[in-house]
């Protein structure tokens, strides 16, 4: 389980820029850090209720990370979506050392360079050595969760990198963080940038492993749960979603 410190509740306000928000704690306006560069439309609305953690680093401009929002639907309870982009890659490393994927002595290294790419894991089990490319993912539509939440041209290079890895005798994988519960399915965001689709899609076909696992957030913590199914269909336009 990843744990944060310090965390306090907040209310956002807006957000000036992809690095930063306005938030409401304690009846004082602070700026903060936010640790998610995409776009979040549909998460940071103005006076929805947000957790942030407080960093000790005294040199910073901005005194908290926001790391979490509570989403409210008509027709379901409140439920918290981590926002926090730096933390799915820790949460699948811990992930893979309890999965079974690989035995108990396998060795995990984190941020190793492959041709051009640089992906977040690298397993060596035996005579097993494996690729692992992760993405965490925060858009979710009607119970679908969706990646990209924008267009990533380097999401496409690493997939295309992927199927490179298995053509030099690797295993290869990519690991979508899901980082929230509650979700159905997992579903490549065609409408958002469809050339991912595509790529991911000729990737599974070629042998890569996509995975999709969701995760049990609280306003302090997050862990990788349980797989969710993953739509393979085409979205042919935005009226399907």
């Amino acid at each position: 389980m990843i744990q944060y410190q310090q965390v306090v509740e907040g209310v956002f306000l807006h957000r000036p820029n992809r690095f930063l928000a306005q938030v409401l704690i304690d009846g004082k306006e602070e700026m903060v850090h936010v640790k998610n560069t995409g776009r979040c439309k549909e998460l940071l609305r103005r006076n929805c209720k947000v957790w942030l953690s407080k960093s000790d680093q005294m040199q910073r401009k901005t005194k908290y990370d926001l790391i979490a929002v509570e989403i409210q639907k008509a027709d379901s309870k409140p439920k918290l979506v981590n926002v926090d982009s730096q933390i799915p890659n820790a949460a699948a490393v811990e992930w893979l050392q309890n999965s079974r994927l690989f035995s108990e002595k396998a060795v995990i290294k984190r941020e190793v360079c492959y041709g051009s790419s640089r992906f977040d894991c690298y397993v060596e089990d035996g005579e097993r050595k494996a690729l692992i490319e992760v993405k965490g993912v925060t858009l979710e539509r009607d119970g679908i969760a969706l990646f990209p939440d924008a267009p990533t041209e380097r999401g496409v290079k690493h997939v295309r990198e992927l199927i490179q890895c298995l053509n030099d005798g690797y295993e290869a994988y990519i690991l979508f963080v899901i980082q929230m519960k509650g979700v159905i399915a997992f579903r490549p965001n065609d409408e958002t940038h469809r050339a991912f689709g595509q790529a991911l899609r000729e990737a599974q076909q070629a042998g890569v492993q996509v995975l999709a696992i969701d995760c049990v957030v609280t306003n302090d913590s997050l862990y990788l749960d349980a797989p969710v199914p993953i739509q393979w269909i085409a979205c042919e336009d935005k009226n399907s979603y």
